[in-house]
């Protein structure tokens, strides 16, 4: 997640949200009428998913945090800025993003996200890669 800056923990908030959202209330699921529960399920069901990640789309100056030294308590962060660009794929059902920086110790990052979604399923998967790896 360090590396990966702050807009995707934004994006991953959203997605906490959204299942918040969606998710029904045990207790108070049982005092719903059919009309509510019919409701909330033709809401869930116009928001599809779809177009979760469109907020990604263009070009983006970032600014990036990780720990100086991670896995050991570190409290030191190494911040730098770089360049994001996200185009839609396969007419929005899928997103791919590249990003561009460099470290403060000088070293040159690439990075590669690609998120596609299942319309059956309405999720996403996100897979991420190094052009190092």
């Amino acid at each position: 997640m360090n590396r990966l800056g702050s807009k995707h923990v934004r994006a991953y908030l959203m997605a906490c949200s959204l299942v918040l959202v969606f998710y029904p209330l045990r207790g108070h699921a049982q005092q719903n009428s059919d009309a509510a529960k019919t409701s909330v399920q033709q809401t869930a069901a116009e928001h599809d998913g779809q177009h979760d990640f469109d907020f990604e789309i263009g070009t983006w100056k970032i600014h990036l945090k990780r720990l100086a030294h991670r896995m050991v308590g570190s409290t030191t962060w190494a911040e730098f800025d770089g360049t994001s660009i996200t185009r839609k794929v396969w007419d929005g059902r899928a997103n791919l993003e590249e990003f561009e920086t460099d470290s403060p110790a000088g070293g040159h990052i690439e990075g590669l996200t690609l998120r596609l979604y299942d319309p059956q399923t309405h999720q996403w998967s996100l897979y991420w890669a190094t052009s190092k790896s």
